[in-house]
């Protein structure tokens, strides 16, 4: 089983197996969206800490390690890596959007200089590294990242980050739509729960853009 194979949808259970991917280094981008500060502090409520234990210990020992590890190999290769967080430019968040002013999980307040909204320590932005900040939950929608992309001459988009239903789907989706190859890295993002987290990566895959793991994406740099 391999990239090739994994997280097949009803719709591309039977598809011919996709040609192999070639990332060419001056032409692809990192981006990490999400992991923030916010994300990372457990609940006060017991129920919920336990509720979302899962979804911290996969975040702690596996995706935040896990991109770290990437974000220094896109760094070593000389290769752009860009962020995306949650961050709204007034204090009361009068400027979201209305998704995220809804009552509920996702709600959201999260001002752009709060610690709360910023990238975790583990992964921060260093010297000129584009961040761009969101009310939304597509990176694109709302932001002037696809200018950036377009005028930087990027072709593929390696996506990273929380929550894989939600904000990664969204920019996913997005990028795909501006005609960008898009590239989940499986074992860098996570959902609320497993079930949602793999769900969502079968209904991405191959339609979206490709779902590949850490190591295999390592080795289209290396040969790109």
């Amino acid at each position: 089983m391999n990239w090739k194979t994994n997280y097949r949808s009803f719709y591309y259970e039977n598809a011919p197996e996709p040609e192999d991917l070639i990332l060419k280094k001056e032409e692809t981008v990192l981006l990490v969206i999400d992991i923030q500060n916010t994300y990372l502090q457990p609940s006060d409520d017991p129920i919920e800490q336990k509720r979302w234990a899962p979804f911290l210990n996969r975040m702690k020992s596996l995706v935040i390690p896990q991109t770290a590890d990437l974000i220094k190999l896109f760094r070593c290769n000389n290769m752009d890596v860009l962020f995306a967080r949650i961050a709204c430019l007034k204090e009361d968040g009068k400027d979201r959007s209305l998704s995220q002013k809804k009552p509920g999980w996702n709600y959201l307040l999260l001002p752009k200089n709060s610690h709360e909204s910023q990238i975790v320590p583990e992964l921060a932005p260093q010297k000129d590294e584009i961040v761009v900040c969101k009310t939304t939950d597509s990176a694109l929608t709302g932001t002037n990242l696809r200018l950036i992309l377009h005028n930087m001459n990027i072709k593929n988009v390696v996506t990273v980050g929380i929550f894989t239903d939600q904000c990664i789907s969204s920019s996913v989706r997005s990028l795909a739509d501006e005609s960008f190859n898009v590239v989940v890295v499986e074992d860098c993002c996570a959902a609320g729960s497993d079930e949602l987290h793999y769900k969502e990566l079968e209904i991405l895959n191959m339609i979206y853009g490709h779902v590949v793991s850490s190591q295999e994406l390592k080795s289209f740099i290396q040969e790109g």
